[in-house]
């Protein structure tokens, strides 16, 4: 998609709040029309400061923020026509159900015929048509997070902003709305941009994460490219769990490298990165793609499980290799042959899955 075609373009923005350092750098970020995108990132890596300048909350030092191609980097809040949920609900208490949806309608000056017809369809829309006359105070975490769903959908905006929109709830709870929300994105149609810290929950919803880091995005992509290739240490040990160890580089060829561990073990990798012969780097690969050997073999290296941890629907491994480095690896329930704490083991780590950083 061109960007005449993105429903919102940024480009060259930056923020600074204090004039010296800034809290998002140069972002060029197209955001496709009717697509779940997620900002994922640490704690001040400039994520929210990204969703809050779309919003018109906060307003970029330098570049420019367009919807349609028309800008609207100096277009106040109330007149972008975008709908925000928070984590904190902002539920007005003394209002009903019904009466916090329809507030945003009210605002807009809608006839009171089209104005009950679109709360009633917005109530439907979260399955919640039969508490409208309910108050805030009565409803559970999950509930109220419905309801300001539903007023950020109610006057069908072109976009829907949303900041940790479950970061109160309980894990239980939190998964079974993940899995509501992107059913209801993919019912509508409408743009969604979702900001989280949560690595799972931007996996699980998004049909693009952007992963910020020191107020860039280091990443954008598809969840399995993501997943699958990250582009650099940050994304690789930031998104997901790696297995991690560090070496040097003793040979190139194309896209893949030769590396030495410190305990003179050799592996072949992708190289990511293009490091050089001499290089030190960081070899990177998924705990489920490590497979336990029968012996040494290409790709191999010796370790001694220290600990088996039962998740539920998996073991995992907890091993170290002679170089002290520590190796998480993930087991299928059921694996033919599970070692006990203290059996020297063989760990396969298969070149085409892992990954060589500077």
């Amino acid at each position: 998609m061109t960007a005449s075609e993105a429903l919102v373009t940024f480009r060259g923005v930056q923020k600074t709040y204090d004039g010296t350092s800034l809290v998002v750098r140069d972002l060029n970020l197209d955001i496709q029309r009717g697509e779940f995108l997620s900002l994922l990132g640490p704690s001040g890596s400039g994520k929210t400061t990204t969703l809050m300048m779309l919003a018109g909350f906060e307003s970029p030092t330098a570049g420019e923020i367009c919807l349609n191609g028309q800008p609207i980097t100096r277009t106040p809040p109330h007149k972008r026509n975008f709908g925000m949920v928070f984590q904190n609900y902002a539920l007005f208490p003394h209002m009903t159900v019904a009466e916090n949806i329809a507030y945003p309608l009210h605002v807009r000056k809608l006839p009171r015929a089209e104005l009950e017809a679109k709360v009633k369809r917005a109530l439907e829309m979260v399955q919640m048509d039969t508490m409208g006359m309910r108050y805030p105070a009565q409803m559970s975490g999950g509930q109220q997070q419905r309801v300001a769903l539903a007023r950020a959908l109610v006057f069908d905006p072109q976009l829907v902003l949303m900041d940790e929109p479950l970061g109160a709830l309980d894990k239980q709870l939190r998964e079974h709305m993940q899995i509501e929300l992107k059913a209801l994105h993919r019912r509508l149609g409408v743009t969604f941009v979702y900001v989280t810290h949560d690595q799972a929950e931007a996996l699980t919803m998004s049909d693009r994460v952007a992963v910020f880091n020191d107020g860039r995005i280091q990443q954008i992509d598809r969840v399995d490219r993501l997943y699958e290739t990250p582009v650099n240490r940050f994304v690789a040990n930031f998104v997901g769990d790696n297995a991690v160890l560090q070496a040097k580089v003793h040979a190139t060829n194309g896209d893949t490298c030769d590396v030495v561990l410190p305990s003179g073990e050799r592996l072949q990798g992708i190289n990511v990165n293009r490091a050089g012969v001499g290089d030190a780097v960081q070899c990177s690969v998924r705990p489920e793609r490590i497979e336990l050997a029968e012996a040494a073999r290409p790709n191999t290296v010796s370790g001694t499980v220290m600990d088996i941890i039962y998740f539920g629907d998996h073991l995992r491994l907890r091993c170290k290799l002679p170089s002290e480095a520590e190796v998480m690896v993930k087991l299928a329930l059921g694996h033919r042959a599970v070692p006990t704490p203290g059996h020297r083991v063989h760990l396969h780590a298969p070149p085409q899955h892992m990954r060589v950083y500077l």
